[in-house]
């Protein structure tokens, strides 16, 4: 199957001790509809990311260099780089 763009916005709760647990992924239709919903959850959670991956679902194979569409709060490795 061809690769195609996906849209998802992961939220982190704490974890045991202060490590980061993450929650449930969401996807979304497009970048603006991700972006909104991770701005709604900043405040509500440790951290929170939208972020776009081009992906074969079929395979469950992403690409491993996300594009961040938006971000708050502390986040795990890739997506506190800069």
């Amino acid at each position: 199957m061809a690769k195609e763009t996906v849209y998802i916005v992961q939220s982190y709760v704490r974890g045991r001790g202060r490590g980061l647990k993450a929650e449930q992924q969401v996807g979304c239709k497009n970048a603006e509809e991700a972006r909104r919903k991770a701005e709604r959850l900043g405040p509500l959670r440790v951290g929170v990311v939208a972020f776009a991956a081009t992906a074969d679902t079929e395979l469950g194979d992403y690409d491993e260099n996300p594009v961040i569409l938006f971000r708050s709060g502390e986040l795990p490795h890739p997506f506190t780089e800069a």
